[in-house]
């Protein structure tokens, strides 16, 4: 753990990985049970990614991510009542129901998705960074805004990730590329999809500075990402970070999970990073066993909550379905 004296920081961050836990247990119940459809992409395992990135930004940076986007939505702090209501497609939602799973939207947490195709956000991030470095914020001087952009290992075989990294690099853009590798674009183990597995050295052949960061340890990511923020804001250009994860839950629910052996899955788990980070809280005389019931109390009632919310919200009214979709023209 690194020498940081901000203690109350730490429960914080042990905090936000139970909250994504245990939003993601309670949603693979609701799924099944048949509360809400259409695609599922858990975090559960992943959790100490979000909750270490999100501490380093300011309101004012821009955040753009992927359809495995739960746990960094409620990182930033888009609330879990307006996510669990998007999740039941309530006009309530963050999205207003109309994004579902994959498309969480919250301008005023500059959160712009949720976006469900692969790598789809990070021409999206370089074009933020690029208005953010030519529009000066005030007549203090240019913006020290920057665009973190969230992506899973399967997006860097997509061109838009090489175009992506090659103009962030060619214009010395503020982003803060990461990239979630969980070893598995779906299904597909990363030996198979890439000839070069180092994801880091890729970005370094754009001269980017790039970092391999054990993604489950929440420490680790968050030092690793206040550090590269840090450059960015300093003027140094773009950073990357490959965070190496796991998912302990298949792809989606509709994944079998028949290409990982049981024994891989139970290898990993026991680098649970909220097992880890509550033993090693306890073992600095941060938290006691106390302590961390009583979050996991609190957790609960606030996801009761987003369930009593959910349930409780509006459908919208059928006449309004074609809002935003079509533009009636205008009369002669």
């Amino acid at each position: 753990m690194s020498d940081r004296v901000n203690l109350p920081h730490l429960p914080h961050l042990l905090h936000q990985m139970i909250r994504i836990r245990q939003f993601e247990e309670k949603a693979a119940e609701l799924y099944s049970s048949g509360k809400f459809r259409g695609f599922l992409h858990l975090y559960i395992g992943e959790e100490a990614i979000a909750a270490g990135v999100m501490p380093s930004l300011n309101a004012d940076d821009a955040v753009v991510s992927t359809y495995r986007e739960h746990g960094h939505a409620l990182a930033r702090g888009v609330s879990m009542n307006s996510i669990m209501a998007e999740m039941y497609g309530k006009v309530e939602g963050c999205s207003h129901g109309r994004g579902g799973s994959m498309h969480l939207f919250d301008i005023s947490r500059k959160f712009y998705g949720g976006n469900a195709i692969v790598a789809g956000g990070l021409p999206l991030a370089v074009g933020m960074a690029l208005a953010m470095k030519l529009r000066p914020s005030s007549q203090m001087g240019p913006s020290t805004s920057l665009a973190a952009c969230l992506f899973g290992d399967g997006a860097v075989a997509e061109g838009a990730f090489h175009e992506s990294l090659n103009l962030a690099a060619l214009w010395r853009l503020p982003v803060l590329f990461l990239c979630e590798n969980n070893f598995y674009a779906m299904g597909t183990a990363l030996h198979r999809h890439q000839a070069e597995t180092d994801l880091a050295l890729k970005a370094k052949g754009y001269r980017i500075a790039a970092h391999k960061i054990d993604g489950m340890d929440v420490d680790a990511v968050e030092k690793a990402t206040r550090e590269a923020v840090c450059k960015i804001r300093e003027g140094q250009g773009p950073q990357f970070l490959e965070l190496q994860t796991y998912r302990f839950r298949p792809h989606s629910m509709f994944d079998p999970d028949l290409y990982r052996d049981k024994s891989e899955i139970e290898k990993w788990r026991a680098h649970d990073p909220i097992v880890s980070y509550s033993t090693i809280l306890k073992k600095q005389g941060v938290l006691d066993d106390a302590q961390i019931e009583h979050l996991e109390a609190k957790v609960r009632e606030e996801v009761q909550g987003a369930v009593a919310f959910a349930e409780s919200g509006t459908f919208e009214p059928v006449e309004m379905l074609t809002r935003d979709v079509y533009t009636l023209e205008a009369s002669k």
